[in-house]
């Protein structure tokens, strides 16, 4: 009996639940991470030109290429380990060598991107970041000092993470260089895998902040037409309740704005929608740090709530505003549609009368014809028949004005009973 059939997306899904591991990174070292995003249609970009950026990267050092369908590759290029993530919107790149450096935070640690070859990126950096990895001591206060020197004391965030395994600390502020900073003291009994896994959740962290921040930038864009949009529909809706005005006029603009809001939603959503999953990753990945309070200073959720939870707030609402105002636009379109309705039902209603009205008088007036059809007919009839009858009554002495008198009935009568039947067999 053979073997039972594999799934065919079997070994692809199982691989999927192991894609992208994190990098082992020793202590102390230094690592660079940067995220490079299109500025438009980031989901529909050339994943071939993505991948042809890479390699000219790799072929710099001489480094192995991945395969041709990979969404992450690791390898050496000089002194460092690169590791290269492709994501829906976005690439990135973290590098990471051996040693504190000869200064923190120097900016030479990014030259491991040249300059030549950042310029011809397939897209613009959404963030880079700075990592300054050392050992983590008993000397507390020695760590505070660094901090303070690394960082902006009131944006400070410093915590305690994964059971006090390390503290992590940044300000999430751009230095002079274009890099967020950010520290990490490690004690000496932590794995390099542990520690590429705290440094790769804090990438996560910077990189779905930000761009999930992208949100409040269309959000701002967008208020000023949406506000002009909620006065136009509000004047529009107070119209409707106004006797004399124009239903058809009013609604042919409540179609318009109904158009414009609908537009609105549909280039916003693929936006919305992604900086909602991004705000869920970003509290997702802080949560699993299973952060603890170092020394006072206020921890990752503080920062995010203090900070970041506002902007989001802001794009919720202004989702929900612009969904409630299409709805509004619908409603009022509806109820104007049915007035218009009821106004064409009366026009026509009017009109159907007025055509009683016209078949009424054109009834009486086509009376009016037959009869004085009639009436012509019978005088030329009588004046026929008279030339007929005269002959054969005046040897008699019946004079032709009697005869006339005689026939002039009868001839009428005749004529009027030929034209009745007529009516009666065709109407």
């Amino acid at each position: 009996m053979p073997p039972i059939a594999d799934h065919p997306d079997r070994y692809a899904l199982v691989n999927e639940l192991h894609a992208r591991p994190a990098a082992q990174i020793p202590v102390p070292s230094v690592a660079t991470f940067i995220a490079i995003k299109p500025e438009q249609n980031a989901a529909q970009r050339s994943r071939a030109a993505d991948r042809a950026h890479l390699l000219d990267l790799l072929d710099r050092h001489g480094a192995t290429h991945p395969p041709p369908d990979a969404t992450h590759h690791t390898a050496e290029v000089g002194r460092h380990r690169l590791k290269w993530e492709s994501h829906t919107e976005f690439v990135t790149y973290m590098a990471y060598e051996q040693g504190s450096g000869s200064r923190a935070f120097d900016p030479a640690a990014f030259d491991v991107f040249p300059d030549d070859w950042l310029s011809a990126a397939t897209g613009k950096r959404l963030t880079s970041i700075l990592f300054q990895i050392e050992p983590l001591t008993d000397d507390a206060q020695a760590i505070t000092e660094k901090l303070f020197e690394w960082f902006v004391p009131e944006a400070l965030a410093a915590v305690y993470v994964l059971d006090g395994s390390a503290i992590i600390a940044s300000d999430f502020r751009i230095d002079r260089a274009g890099h967020i900073r950010m520290a990490v003291f490690v004690r000496p009994d932590t794995g390099g895998r542990r520690v590429g896994r705290i440094v790769q959740r804090l990438c996560e962290i910077e990189t779905y902040k930000t761009i999930s921040m992208l949100g409040l930038v269309r959000v701002r864009g967008m208020s000023p037409q949406m506000g002009a949009l909620d006065e136009k529909l509000s004047e529009l809706t107070r119209q409707m309740k106004e006797p004399g005005s124009r239903s058809e006029e009013t609604l042919e603009d409540l179609l318009r704005i109904s158009s414009e809001l609908e537009n609105m939603m549909v280039e916003s959503s693929f936006r919305f929608g992604a900086t909602g999953a991004y705000e869920a990753l970003v509290h997702q990945r802080i949560k699993v740090l299973r952060e603890e309070r170092f020394h006072n200073r206020q921890t990752l959720s503080e920062f995010m709530t203090r900070r970041y939870d506002p902007a989001m707030r802001t794009v919720k609402s202004t989702e929900a505003r612009l969904a409630k105002m299409a709805e509004r636009a619908m409603r009022a379109g509806q109820l104007l549609g049915t007035r218009v309705d009821v106004e064409r039902s009366a026009q026509n209603q009017k009109l159907l009368e007025s055509m009683d009205r016209r078949a009424d008088l054109q009834l009486r007036l086509q009376n009016t014809v037959e009869g004085l059809s009639v009436v012509a007919i019978s005088y030329y009839a009588v004046n026929l028949a008279s030339y007929v009858v005269m002959p054969l009554v005046e040897p008699m002495g019946v004079t032709r004005t009697v005869a006339m008198a005689v026939l002039a009935p009868v001839v009428v009568l005749g004529v009027w009973a030929m034209v009745r039947h007529i009516r009666k067999r065709h109407f």
